[in-house]
């Protein structure tokens, strides 16, 4: 498809399927079912009207307020729905000739909402996790059949390597200084970056530590946490894949080419 009419439909999906990560992020941790009852104000029960649930839109048109009791909408909801936008725009931009896209989509997707509950509720959640690797396996596998399997040893390679250093780390600290969920979400985001090649699983993978300590140690700075405070650890695995997805293998090229190695 061209580009031009590409990216439109990328912002609109992403729009739409924003909303329902909100549904996701709000009813996921507790047990609830994410399609029934129909989405209502928290404040009055009011079951939220088919013209007041249009992406960002109606937030706007309502002034971030419901409409029969006038109790405040965070702003987060619009926020969610046009970042997941923003987001397939960019991955649409960046990989609109490629067959990985489809994958891309799903894994971001999956992301804002394991990225908001871990950072609400400390835990990434096995019902979206296990699913996800499943998925991104099948796109990947349909990914190789149209553009070849070339990336298939790296992306199996990087699926061990995350699989693996989550699982010693887990392990090795008994949970303490990395949750299960973490171990569970790494081999998806091993085997989607290795797709791309080393460049970006590497990167990927070591930006997500990097951004994790500089948070920490700004946080510490700023007396919001302490040596032993745990942050949870999903969304900087998420930012560093992202790092990886967008720019991974222009980073790793530039440096083997500044060390001498490439």
């Amino acid at each position: 498809m061209d580009k031009a009419a590409l990216l439109p439909l990328l912002g609109v999906l992403g729009l739409v399927l924003g909303s329902f990560l909100n549904v996701v992020v709000h009813r996921v941790p507790r047990g609830l079912n994410i399609n029934r009852p129909p989405s209502a104000c928290p404040a009055c029960g009011h079951a939220v009207r088919v013209r007041d649930n249009i992406p960002v839109v109606s937030w706007v048109l309502l002034r971030g307020r419901c409409r029969d009791c006038a109790a405040p909408i965070a702003a987060r909801y619009p926020m969610v729905e046009a970042g997941t936008a923003v987001l397939f725009v960019c991955l649409g931009l960046r990989y609109s000739d490629n067959a990985i896209l489809p994958a891309f989509l799903v894994l971001g997707a999956a992301g804002v909402a394991l990225a908001l509950i871990d950072l609400e509720h400390r835990r990434l959640p096995f019902v979206i996790t296990v699913p996800l690797l499943g998925v991104t396996a099948v796109l990947i596998v349909l990914a190789g059949a149209v553009d070849g399997w070339s990336a298939l040893d790296v992306a199996l390679l990087s699926t061990l390597v995350w699989g693996g250093l989550f699982a010693t780390l887990y392990y090795g600290t008994a949970g303490r200084g990395m949750g299960f969920g973490d171990v569970v979400l790494a081999p998806s985001l091993g085997l989607a970056l290795g797709w791309l090649g080393w460049g970006a699983s590497l990167v990927g993978l070591l930006s997500g530590f990097a951004s994790g300590a500089v948070v920490g140690v700004v946080m510490m700075a700023a007396g919001r946490a302490g040596r032993r405070s745990a942050l949870p650890f999903g969304p900087f695995m998420l930012i560093g894949a992202l790092i990886g997805i967008f720019v991974g293998q222009n980073v790793w090229s530039h440096y083997l080419d500044v060390s001498g190695l490439g």
